[in-house]
């Protein structure tokens, strides 16, 4: 069974939500939040599989909500998916940042929300490194997002480094094979060493790492 919070401060998109996951045998509420410390309150209470979180809610809005699930250790396990209004709304960028595993904009139709949950909660990311590279591109090389390196780039060795930037160009493991003339395994080995270095949670986390660290142009 698949556990599902869910975080919305209008009551109508609870509802709906909420009706979406009774409706699958496979998933299962694990509770439902109006604002975003409740959201981490039960969160850490009940350790959801998933989180749909919407990104503007009172007391703390759901960007610090992600931040502190996903800084939880205890949360390991627990993946956040962003519900935003528009699709390239400014705060995307900061939510992917704070680790959420990718964004779904609220008019998403029910069975591609179903299919989102599960493949997240099977710890894929949801958004394609293209996908994600389209957003980030959008905020990361705005003059107010000067490139911040990643604290633990230098314990890449040059090969992930040059892998990472791949990644956030929108490759993935077969086409960054073929681009470095290696084995797809190859290739897949030297992503999930530089997931694990960087502490990325997934490939969308990966592709903003390769983004404030000046690993891929605008």
């Amino acid at each position: 069974m698949i556990r599902v919070l869910i975080a919305d401060d209008q009551d109508l998109v609870r509802l709906g939500l909420r009706a979406l996951v009774e409706s699958e045998d496979d998933l299962v509420l694990a509770g439902e939040a109006a604002d975003g410390l409740r959201a981490v309150e039960l969160a850490r209470r009940e350790r959801p599989d998933v989180v749909l979180m919407d990104i503007r809610m009172p007391g703390i809005d759901g960007i610090e909500a992600t931040r502190r699930i996903v800084a939880d250790p205890g949360l390991a396990g627990t993946r956040v998916v962003v519900l935003t209004t528009f699709e390239l709304d400014e705060y995307v960028f900061d939510a992917l940042r704070h680790g959420a595993s990718g964004f779904l904009t609220k008019d998403t139709r029910p069975g591609e929300l179903l299919r989102a949950i599960r493949l997240v909660a099977e710890g894929e990311a949801l958004l394609s490194p293209s996908v994600t590279r389209r957003v980030v591109r959008e905020f990361a090389t705005r003059p107010s997002r000067a490139p911040r390196p990643h604290p633990r780039l230098d314990a890449l060795t040059d090969r992930e480094r040059e892998v990472v930037g791949l990644v956030g160009e929108g490759m993935n493991n077969e086409e960054i094979a073929a681009r470095l003339v290696v084995s797809p395994a190859t290739a897949r080995t030297h992503v999930s060493r530089a997931m694990g270095k960087l502490g990325a949670r997934d490939r969308a986390q990966l592709v903003v790492f390769a983004y404030q660290s000046g690993l891929v142009s605008g």
